[in-house]
């Protein structure tokens, strides 16, 4: 990084990515991305260069919310950029802070059909929050603070620079540009709620005696973790998370009932609440849109979102509370109780008896395929393996329905999984990232068969940049939440089977460690055995029975 003097736009795109905490960009080189890796190496901001654009978009998003920072990945343009698009939408999806960086064709040749001409900003544009050409070498600060400010506030999300080669080439006094004072990555979420409002939703539960709180990635992204706890306890509240959302239950509580919304189903607890809480979470499938057929007729909904925009999105709430929701939570809390509304003691645990009721059926569902391994057997070996400083990621598909019914006694933010797409793939690259924010906590991945297998190549980025991580794969040669569906509806798998392979082979080929475990029993001792090697990641093949926690 040149300080002083001159310096090219991409070295000051890259002072200011270093000014907001930016500690490494994921990474594929092309045409147009020169002066961006250029400037990266000048100012030893740690590039991690991957094989697939997706994976280093996803390595962005993951980065976002693991560390509630902005990640960033950078790309080439036209089809390159467009393959980075995928990582960008899982974030829009979920709300993620992420910036996608992509190089293009000379801004002076733009519609000039030279290669890759294309612009891809009105492709970005509509998943993203921020969008924007930079065309003016001389604004590239301000540009740069304003995608910043976008990916970080209201609801978090993805936002696009493209950089052309020869604005990036340009070279302009790094001194004499308009700068922002304040220069962070991190999520900014703040506000107190409307006292009129709270006073509003407490008269609301003062005549409630089934309550709920669905508390979701919102929560997390408000660090109201410990306000979330204290409410739920002080006023014997259940509490579940929307499937995908980010956890926010560090540690065990009563009142966490799990995640809602899972296609394998769940305790009955939304149909039956007279008032439903929502905060910071959508109204979209995994709460049944929070509509009348979901909900009881006559029940009462409060929702508290910091974003304006996503307050009444969808059927608007009975009282709509704008602010962070660890504020709104805090601030129920002590309105509760000096208005001294009663704790639902017994709704609680009547809550608590569904839960223990449904999670003992999953067992019992996978203890009727014995003698086999099942992916019951694979999450529970995982659980025993975990730490409070593990980082566990888990790619979309069968075996995350096993995991979120299984291990979700507390719901912890280091818990990581594909988000509310339910996006399979991501998981290798995600792997990537929480080894590169986190270089000291155990990282452990657990995916299947068919989504390992979508980016498999990052494991050779992985061992080359020492990247270490233990991936699980539950292989049941099959894509095994559709092959339930489909066979279920239409007594057919409609293309879902697999061949059989040997990933731990694969493994070896990539430079890495692998191990072929057909004897569940050794996995534990196979788990204990990769955390402890530091060189390069281990992936362990578990051959499993196709099972299903659902019904």
């Amino acid at each position: 990084m040149v300080i002083g003097g001159t310096a090219t736009v991409a070295d000051v795109l890259v002072s200011e990515l270093l000014a907001r905490g930016v500690g490494h960009v994921a990474a594929l080189n092309g045409h147009g991305l020169d002066p961006f890796l250029l400037a990266c190496k000048r100012a030893e901001l740690r590039v991690i260069d991957v094989r697939n654009e997706q994976a280093a978009a996803y390595m962005a998003e993951v980065t976002g919310r693991l560390t509630r920072t902005v990640g960033v990945c950078a790309v080439s343009g036209a089809v390159a950029h467009a393959n980075a698009l995928t990582g960008v939408l899982n974030a829009h999806l979920d709300g993620a802070p992420m910036m996608l960086i992509t190089g293009m064709t000379p801004l002076a040749e733009l519609g000039w059909g030279n290669f890759q001409d294309f612009n891809p900003v009105p492709m970005a544009a509509p998943i993203c929050k921020y969008a924007r050409l930079i065309d003016a070498p001389t604004r590239i600060a301000q540009i740069t603070h304003e995608a910043f400010t976008a990916a970080t506030t209201g609801r978090p999300g993805p936002v696009h620079l493209s950089l052309p080669i020869d604005v990036g080439e340009t070279m302009v006094d790094p001194d004499g540009l308009p700068r922002s004072a304040v220069r962070t990555g991190s999520v900014r979420v703040s506000g107190a709620g409307d006292d009129g409002l709270i006073e509003e939703a407490v008269n609301l539960l003062r005549g409630a005696t089934q309550p709920l709180l669905v508390a979701g990635s919102g929560v997390y992204y408000a660090q109201g973790e410990a306000a979330l706890s204290r409410f739920a306890q002080q006023q014997c509240v259940p509490v579940c998370v929307p499937i995908w959302d980010r956890g926010c239950v560090p540690k065990p509580i009563e009142p966490f009932m799990g995640v809602i919304g899972a296609v394998s189903g769940g305790p009955q607890l939304l149909p039956d609440a007279d008032v439903v809480i929502v905060a910071g979470a959508a109204f979209d499938y995994r709460v049944g849109q929070i509509a009348p057929s979901v909900l009881r007729d006559d029940a009462k909904v409060i929702r508290i979102d910091a974003d304006s925009a996503q307050l009444r999105a969808g059927l608007e709430a009975n009282v709509c509370i704008q602010g962070s929701p660890a504020t709104v939570l805090d601030q129920l809390t002590g309105a509760c109780a000096a208005a001294n509304i009663p704790p639902a003691s017994d709704w609680l645990k009547e809550a608590c008896k569904r839960r223990a009721v449904h999670r003992q059926l999953c067992h019992d569902r996978a203890a009727a395929l014995k003698p086999g391994a099942t992916g019951a057997d694979v999450a529970l070996a995982v659980q025993r393996a975990l730490t409070d400083d593990t980082i566990l990621l888990v790619d979309g598909g069968n075996i995350g329905q096993w995991v979120h019914q299984l291990l979700t006694d507390h719901y912890p933010s280091r818990w990581v999984t594909c988000g509310a797409s339910g996006v399979v793939g991501w998981g290798l690259p995600g792997a990537l990232a929480a080894r590169a924010a986190y270089p000291d906590a155990p990282v452990i991945l657990l995916s299947g068969d068919g989504a390992f297998t979508f980016t498999v190549a990052e494991l050779e980025c992985a061992a080359r940049q020492k990247l270490p991580f233990v991936a699980v794969v539950a292989d049941d040669q099959q894509w095994g939440i559709s092959v339930t569906a489909h066979m279920r509806e239409y007594d057919n798998d409609l293309y879902s089977l697999l061949g059989p392979t040997r990933l731990d082979t694969v493994a070896h080929g990539f430079g890495c460690h692998g191990l072929y475990c057909d004897d569940i029993t050794q996995l534990d001792a196979a788990l204990h055995a990769a955390l402890t090697r530091t060189d390069a990641p281990t992936v362990i093949q578990v051959p499993i029975m196709p099972s299903w926690p659902g019904d």
